[in-house]
């Protein structure tokens, strides 16, 4: 069966894990040990992912703007792909 390849995921799979909670919330950092003046936005992200045995684990990060609005973009992508299915 050279050429032909099965699927990543099919649509009978099982999601192991699932979105409990997102929060996000903007900030500016307007200095650091290093730099006296930085002011620069930011989003602070944080996730609630539980995984199939129901343990909940948060999980957060930042990010700059353009990349917030580009993962939110991605999501948004996401929802409508799985409203189709």
């Amino acid at each position: 069966m050279e050429g032909s390849r099965e699927p990543l995921l099919d649509a009978k799979d099982k999601v192991t894990n699932q979105l409990v909670d997102f929060q996000w919330k903007l900030g500016m950092a307007v200095s650091s040990d290093s730099c006296r003046s930085l002011k620069y936005p930011y989003v602070a992200v944080m996730l609630k992912v539980a995984d199939h045995s129901g343990q909940v684990k948060t999980r957060s990060f930042e990010m700059t703007i353009p990349q917030f609005q580009n993962f939110y973009r991605q999501f948004k992508e996401i929802a409508a792909i799985i409203e189709t299915v």
